[in-house]
């Protein structure tokens, strides 16, 4: 795995930003009104029968220089959001789209300022917070028989590992609307999206209507840390899902699903004596 050098971010004045946002927002608009693409709707309250992957996340962690007001704000962004896509049904050949769902998180829609990153520092918008929700459904989504059409990596690893229980770059950053998660169903079943929120936790849960004859595990590949260049390092990765047999284990296919570049926004913990760089074994993840 080649290293890549540590660009430093482009600073563009806020009218260009706006301008910029503006214009890929409408074009994105453009698409989902004249696409042939046919986006998955159907709400089901119901369950269906079979269970193919479940996960959680903490809802209210303590951030560094991160107030504690965001993550309250954030769990009512969630409610919102989860409001909009909980039941929803992919059927065969449809695609889920997060934002053609969620919609614009607007304040007159009651969405509240939440944490947000931009260009790797603390900030606050309406609607923050909600990358929570789509890292959470991509990561089911790896365990699951669907295919990912859309998905875009964080640019930034902002914070330590400490309480980091899935590997690093393993999120789905949004953006309305442009910074989207799109999951494709190829399959000939359908499958639903389950989310829900406890005192604690994000919960989500995806299901069928058939049992499944595989499983799937996610491993960290390559993973590196190289620099300072500049006083930046960069963090690096390959994630692997490899699909087994249920019964036997077999190994069945190997693919890359991601491959992530961030630049780092702390220092990392390196060794005295050694080179700047650091490179972890392959690592399985056991959350499944």
């Amino acid at each position: 795995m080649q290293t890549q050098n540590i660009q430093q971010p482009i600073h563009r004045s806020r009218l260009r930003l706006s301008l910029g946002r503006y214009f890929y927002i409408l074009k994105r608009r453009f698409e989902w009104a004249f696409s042939k693409t046919k986006f998955a709707t159907q709400i089901v309250p119901e369950p269906l029968p079979v269970g193919v992957f479940t996960h959680k996340s903490i809802l209210m962690r303590q951030l560094k220089d991160v107030d504690m007001w965001l993550q309250y704000n954030k769990v009512t962004n969630l409610r919102l959001a989860i409001a909009q896509i909980d039941g929803l049904v992919i059927q065969p050949g449809e695609v889920f789209s997060f934002w053609y769902l969620v919609g614009n998180p607007t304040q007159n829609r009651g969405f509240k300022l939440g944490m947000t990153l931009e260009n790797g520092k603390v900030s606050t918008g309406y609607g923050g917070g909600l990358c929570q929700l789509s890292n959470l459904i991509y990561w089911m989504t790896l365990h699951s028989p669907l295919t990912i059409k859309e998905r875009w990596r964080h640019s930034y690893d902002v914070f330590p590992d400490l309480n980091r229980t899935l590997p690093f770059g393993s999120g789905a950053t949004v953006s309305y609307n442009y910074i989207d998660l799109q999951i494709e169903n190829k399959t000939t079943h359908p499958y639903q999206l389950c989310l829900w929120l406890t005192d604690e936790h994000l919960c989500g849960e995806i299901r069928s209507n058939t049992e499944s004859l595989c499983k799937y595990e996610i491993l960290e590949k390559n993973h590196l840390i190289t620099g300072p260049i500049a006083g930046r390092y960069m963090r690096q990765n390959q994630l692997v899902r490899e699909r087994r047999d249920l019964n036997t284990n077999q190994l069945l296919s190997e693919e890359l699903v991601a491959e992530n570049y961030a630049l780092m926004m702390y220092a990392p913990l390196l060794s005295a004596g050694k080179q700047s760089s650091t490179s972890a074994s392959d690592r399985k993840d056991l959350l499944r």
